[in-house]
């Protein structure tokens, strides 16, 4: 079962490192991670794809998470009313006699190219990871030079808070 855990650490030297031994050390696998600078000054948001077997399995991850030196908060938003994101740079070959089918194909994609070159075209796609995927099947028929990644990126939608995050608060 995939699930997105979103980490809000300290910007110092090694905490990924420490992060990602955390799940080395475990024999869990990291799908996709990104890491970037927050609305705070020196600290990080970092995300995190894992495939777990079971609930169990992520309460001990996020559990091990929160006794780490740096990190300041850890939450499972995999069940919650989220934005996730990803971008995707593609190269893609393109000949003059293939170009108007690549983008024909882009368009419903929104998609958009940022580089042409003789015989390429370079692709940027955002989105959800599935629309992503299905996008790099439909194109690689043509030829796939180069691919590369973000993975994904994501936080919860709007005003929405956690449990954890709401207080009780009493008017007299």
């Amino acid at each position: 079962m995939k699930r997105i855990i979103t980490l809000t650490v300290n910007n110092r030297p090694g905490v990924l490192n420490r992060i990602t031994n955390l799940f080395s050390k475990r024999n869990y696998n990291i799908e996709s991670i990104t890491v970037g600078h927050s609305e705070q000054e020196g600290v990080s948001r970092i995300t995190c794809v894992v495939n777990v077997e079971n609930d169990k399995i992520i309460e001990q991850i996020t559990k091990q998470l929160n006794k780490q030196i740096d990190v300041l908060k850890v939450t499972d938003i995999t069940d919650q009313a989220m934005v996730s994101r990803e971008l995707a740079l593609i190269k893609v070959l393109a000949t003059p006699a293939t170009r108007s089918e690549i983008y024909s194909l882009i368009e419903p994609f929104r998609a958009s190219i940022i580089d042409v070159g003789r015989e390429t075209l370079v692709i940027q796609i955002t989105g959800e990871s599935d629309k992503i995927e299905a996008f790099i099947e439909l194109i690689r028929p043509y030829g796939i030079k180069e691919l590369a990644r973000t993975g994904t990126t994501a936080f919860l939608r709007g005003n929405q808070r956690l449990a954890s995050q709401t207080k009780n608060i009493s008017i007299l």
